[in-house]
């Protein structure tokens, strides 16, 4: 099913999860399998797989010299959702990027997500690469995620790249949007200019980046309405469990604790895991008594904390 539909068909909140796959030097699947059968009991409508483009290692040889090898840290992302769609029966969304993929590639990859009965994406620009990629011939890329979502929505009228004759793919897409604003938009007006093109290119819901302020989300969320926004928008949450998130997160998401809990976390570093879980209980408690559609958890493959908090929902 798709999400757009589960979300309409839902009589409550709904919860769904983000799963990361296994670095490349994992040797088994059994972690993902592992996390899955933990969710089962509180009934995940879907999970969702992120997606990680290329990087450049640089490695050194015996000899001394270094060598310089593009390689993908996180492979899998097309085999777990098969695994979550097929052996489990629950919904998979495969994140699409822009970064790191021409638009063939993109399109080849779509066609194996619809032959696995997959219906769903989110689509994302990505985080942008430690290397120059080189295009090859009439190889293009998608620059920003609504050229994706373009893409993406062509292929539900069945136009594919170079003419290719395939049926209607008719993906449920999703996309990203940024309570605090995105880092590269100018300013918030502009940062909902681009939601609003990617809402108009075929796009049927947002998922927020996470956030730890509610007042930013319901802020948010009025914004997008005053600017005709209408489409589900499902708040992200991440619970947090270190001390050290307090530098990690606002360098690497570019978002803003809260005072408060910035204050907790830095005087009883030692309980940082109950803090953490404390404020998104109290996150999520605010957000299902507003009448959110979806809580969406940023796992990491960590789901104890999470259980724990939506247990008393179930």
């Amino acid at each position: 099913m798709r999400v757009i539909e589960h979300i309409q068909q839902a009589t409550k909140t709904l919860f769904s999860f983000e799963l990361v796959p296994p670095l490349r030097e994992s040797t088994s699947i059994q972690e993902i399998f592992t996390v899955i059968e933990q969710l089962i009991p509180y009934d995940p409508k879907w999970i969702n797989v992120t997606t990680h483009a290329s990087s450049l290692l640089y490695v050194e040889k015996s000899d001394g010299s270094i060598v310089k090898r593009v390689h993908k840290k996180r492979p899998g992302t097309m085999g777990i959702c098969g695994v979550i769609q097929n052996k489990y029966g629950i919904d998979a969304v495969a994140h699409v990027l822009c970064q790191g993929f021409s638009q063939q590639e993109t399109e080849d990859a779509l066609i194996e997500l619809n032959y696995m009965g997959i219906e769903n994406i989110l689509a994302l620009k990505g985080d942008n690469l430690n290397y120059k990629r080189q295009n090859v011939g009439l190889d293009t890329t998608n620059k920003h995620a609504v050229d994706l979502v373009q893409q993406v929505h062509k292929m539900r009228s069945g136009k594919f790249l170079d003419d290719t004759e395939y049926p209607p793919m008719n993906f449920c897409i999703g996309v990203a949007g940024y309570p605090e604003k995105h880092f590269e938009a100018a300013n918030l007006e502009l940062n909902l200019d681009y939601l609003k093109q990617k809402i108009a290119a075929g796009a049927e819901y947002i998922v927020t980046q996470m956030f730890f302020d509610n007042e930013k989300y319901f802020s948010f969320v009025k914004s997008c309405r005053d600017a005709g926004i209408t489409v589900p928008i499902i708040p992200g949450i991440k619970v947090l469990k270190s001390a050290s998130q307090v530098h990690s997160l606002p360098r690497l998401f570019h978002l803003d604790l809260p005072h408060e809990l910035v204050t907790q976390l830095l005087s009883n570093p030692e309980h940082a895991v109950q803090i953490g879980k404390d404020w998104a209980k109290s996150q999520v408690d605010e957000l299902i008594a507003a009448g959110v559609p979806c809580i969406h958890f940023f796992l990491m493959n960590d789901v104890k904390n999470v259980l724990e908090i939506i247990n008393q929902y179930k």
